[in-house]
């Protein structure tokens, strides 16, 4: 008789050491309150196909994306990530658990923290007699190195996938602006690091533990590095979901200052360690710059509260206490400057994107951006007015006149660029009998002039 008798049972598998005889095992197929969770989690997950549009290259052009998501309420209401769904978005398809495809809306996004908010088509559902089932958020803040998790989501557009790892890291820190179709992200949070597999397709899709609740959800990894995954803690991702059910979007304010962190700086500037966060610059025309703050000052204290920044995951949080003041409130802050301490006070505005809504004009082969006011701060330009050139067609009107990428659209016919809506209702009068356009365009920060013919 063989020795190893192996019993399996459903959700059990149970191995046995006999000697010199048959060993009756008893066991229980229930299955527990932590296997129903991550089956409901299971049920929750949905695969996301996007189809979008892009102004490149001097006209409207159609891209698709898939991703993952969960489905975080009875509503019907889904997070994923602002790089998988974006205010680009057309038509957003949802495969549920059952492999039933219906249709979703975009509810909000928050490229700040990578993070957007759909809903499903209810009437679509009950039109066909479909049901869905809702996953629950567990705590980020208890999480902790070494904890086993678990990513879940549509790799590479499969079917519901698994992986299993643990969390490496509690407070990750990052930001830039690539990923998220070129917006900024990472400013407001750090991310919980996990060696969980997190492949193309999985972006959206939750982090959970193993009772199957939502700690994070899946963002992003490094290529070519070895399961070096990063997810939004559900911490954040509820304060988002809160703000984009209320308000469709994150409002946040703004000063004028990006910080940097101290580190090793104390010394030279003679201040106290793990104390305050460095100045690194200042934009041109916010009201850090015209109350005087500088590149180089060391901000000590922000409303009596003392402040330290010495290594760079602690940024997020000084900037998110700045975020989180009403647009138009005053905040005091103590600065040290050359071992002088000044005391100087702010006015919050609201917080934008560098990225200005876009849009293509077929007849003209040019597809354009508009100048918004923090681009227009970190590039020094004298004015938020006029379009920002993406790209022209090759042998339409605005190549043809020489207008390329990155060019400044300033006047056309000597009238200064207004609104889109504006150059809409010009190009719709555009045609083979219009008068050519006296086009002024500041590239290099010179001006240069072009006739746009039809």
């Amino acid at each position: 008789m063989n020795p190893f008798r192996i019993l399996c049972l459903p959700s059990i598998l149970l191995i046995t050491l006999v000697f010199g005889g048959c060993e009756t095992i008893q066991s229980s197929s229930s299955p527990s309150s932590s296997e129903h969770g991550f089956q409901q989690l299971l049920d929750a997950v949905v695969r996301i196909d996007v189809r979008e549009v892009t102004y490149r290259g001097g006209s409207k052009q159609n891209i698709s994306g898939v991703g993952s998501g969960v489905i975080i309420s009875e509503a019907g209401h889904i997070l994923t990530n602002a790089h998988v769904v974006s205010t680009f978005a057309e038509e957003i398809r949802i495969t549920l658990s059952n492999l039933e495809r219906v249709s979703a809306e975009l509810v909000g996004w928050d490229h700040w923290t990578d993070l957007a908010l759909l809903k499903l088509d209810l009437e679509e559902l009950d039109e066909r007699g479909l049901s869905f089932t809702n996953a629950e958020f567990g705590d980020s803040d208890e999480v902790y190195p070494g904890l086993t998790v678990f990513a879940v989501g549509t790799p590479n557009g499969l079917t519901r996938t698994v992986s299993r790892g643990i969390i490496s890291n509690t407070n990750r820190f990052f930001e830039g602006a690539d990923g998220v179709h070129g917006y900024e992200t990472g400013y407001f949070n750090t991310w919980l690091q996990t060696d969980a597999a997190i492949n193309p397709g999985n972006s959206g899709g939750p982090l959970v533990d193993e009772n199957g609740k939502i700690i994070g959800i899946n963002t992003r990894a490094y290529l070519g590095s070895n399961n070096l995954g990063f997810a939004v803690p559900s911490k954040t991702a509820q304060f988002v979901l809160a703000g984009l059910l209320e308000n469709e979007e994150i409002i946040r304010s703004y000063v004028g200052i990006v910080l940097g962190p101290m580190q090793d700086l104390e010394t030279f500037y003679n201040i106290q360690a793990n104390q305050g966060v460095l100045v690194e610059s200042v934009d041109p025309g916010s009201s850090a710059a015209t109350n005087g703050i500088q590149p180089g000052d060391i901000l000590i204290a922000m409303d009596g509260q003392t402040l330290d920044g010495r290594f760079p995951e602690q940024l997020p949080p000084i900037q998110n206490t700045i975020a989180n003041y009403p647009v138009g409130s005053e905040i005091t802050l103590e600065i040290s400057r050359q071992d002088k301490r000044i005391t100087q006070t702010v006015t919050t505005e609201k917080l934008e994107s560098r990225v200005g809504e876009e849009w293509a004009f077929e007849k003209w082969g040019l597809s354009v951006r508009e100048i918004s006011r923090t681009y227009a701060r970190e590039n020094k330009l004298e004015s938020d007015e006029g379009m920002l050139v993406l790209g022209a067609k090759l042998a339409f009107p605005s190549d043809r006149a020489g207008i390329r990428a990155g060019d400044i659209i300033t006047k056309i016919n000597r009238n200064p660029v207004g609104s889109l809506d504006d150059l809409k209702a010009q190009h719709e009068e555009f045609n083979a009998q219009s008068e050519p356009l006296f086009v002024e365009v500041s590239r290099n920060f010179r001006t240069s002039l072009f006739i746009l013919k039809p």
